[in-house]
């Protein structure tokens, strides 16, 4: 399958206290994460940068966004090798590094927990997961590694 895809996403801030930037302290950084026929996202920045922790920031949804394109990507060369995957977790962890007003993440470290049905798939299943890395879209789209550190177990 080739082509260009365009996807979209629209955000509107609601942080405004009254008086809007006129500070650094002045306004809030709520913001709500909108797409047409789907559930609204509650955003903010990070609580380490005056943002609100009940709602998520834009890095953790990089986070997210890099684990669920591996998931994907992963079930769907699963199937392709064969491999029946019955459960599917992820705890991604990554590390930004500040520098002034700047910074970056250094990397991202993905950590798939897979079930699969049979123990003969588990060799199929653990190299799934440097094809799916392959085909990730968004891992490829990133200036910086993306880490995979997979387990696979049998019921």
């Amino acid at each position: 399958m080739r082509g260009e895809h365009v996807f979209e996403a629209r955000v509107e801030w609601q942080g405004n206290r009254g008086s809007g930037t006129s500070g650094f302290r002045s306004y809030g950084r709520e913001l709500t994460i909108t797409g047409e026929e789907k559930p609204d996202i509650a955003g903010s920045a990070a609580k380490v940068f005056h943002g609100d922790r009940d709602r998520w920031n834009p890095e953790e949804l990089l986070i997210a966004a890099l684990a669920q394109c591996h998931m994907l990507s992963y079930l769907h060369m699963a199937v392709r090798a064969g491999v029946v995957v019955t459960s599917y977790r992820d705890h991604a962890i990554g590390t930004l590094e500040q520098s002034g007003l700047g910074g970056r993440f250094t990397d991202v470290v993905l950590r798939p927990r897979v079930t699969v049905a049979d123990p003969s798939m588990i060799v199929d299943a653990i190299a799934a997961h440097t094809e799916a890395a392959e085909h990730c879209f968004i891992a490829n789209s990133v200036a910086f590694p993306v880490r995979h550190e997979p387990e696979v177990v049998a019921e």
